[in-house]
């Protein structure tokens, strides 16, 4: 696996609220080994203001993630923990392929940590493409 660059602090998805807004009013894009869900952010010549802006820190922050490993789904501690890093090191690796004003939560699933890694990036590379093209 390549070495990417490091993930921000404020490429973080942080609160719970956020999660929520990002599954409530996000599109989902289903993928075998993960879910993901995409919520485009206004730019900054959009926002009016008289409307209060989400949580995020600033109105033309860039791209956010958020990664959700549960049990049920993936399993044990340590399978949890292998599905978050593979999934933030897709992030790091293919984040110039996605818009760049959005907030992304991605969902593993069971088969994420069975898959070789070469078969997720071509999945995680879909996804971008099918991100960039829905703008």
């Amino acid at each position: 696996m390549p070495r990417a660059t490091r993930l921000l602090p404020e490429q973080h998805l942080r609160t719970q609220s956020d999660f929520q807004t990002v599954r409530q009013a996000g599109r989902r894009h289903q993928c075998d080994a993960f879910t993901a869900w995409w919520l485009a952010c206004p730019k900054p010549a959009s926002i009016r203001p008289d409307r209060p802006l989400t949580s995020r820190p600033q109105a033309n922050a860039s791209l956010r993630l958020g990664v959700v490993a549960s049990r049920a789904a993936v399993g044990n501690a340590v399978q949890r923990n292998r599905a978050k890093r593979r999934l933030r090191a897709l992030f790091r690796l293919h984040q110039q392929k996605l818009p760049p004003d959005g907030d992304l939560l991605l969902v593993a699933r069971r088969l994420l940590n069975g898959l070789p890694w070469a078969v997720l990036e071509t999945r995680f590379a879909d996804l971008c493409r099918r991100l960039g093209n829905a703008r």
